[in-house]
């Protein structure tokens, strides 16, 4: 039961890879996330948060151009 209560839920695990790809992940939170995350849950989310990163970058791109042309 005590492992259950030490894997971090969703919202940790997006606040971790969100930290993690800006560069400020804490001691204490990578320490976490080796111990007690599963792997595969961390790439999906950042797999999920790098596409809405990619496709809003693309999309205000886009609209930049619809507005100087």
């Amino acid at each position: 039961m005590s492992e259950q209560s030490e894997r971090p839920g969703l919202f940790a695990i997006v606040v971790s890879v969100l930290a993690a790809m800006f560069g400020v992940q804490t001691e204490a939170n990578r320490r976490r996330d080796f111990s007690a995350g599963n792997p595969l849950a961390y790439i999906i989310v950042f797999i999920i948060i790098l596409a809405a990163f990619v496709l809003s970058v693309a999309g205000v791109v886009k609209l930049v151009m619809a507005i100087t042309s």
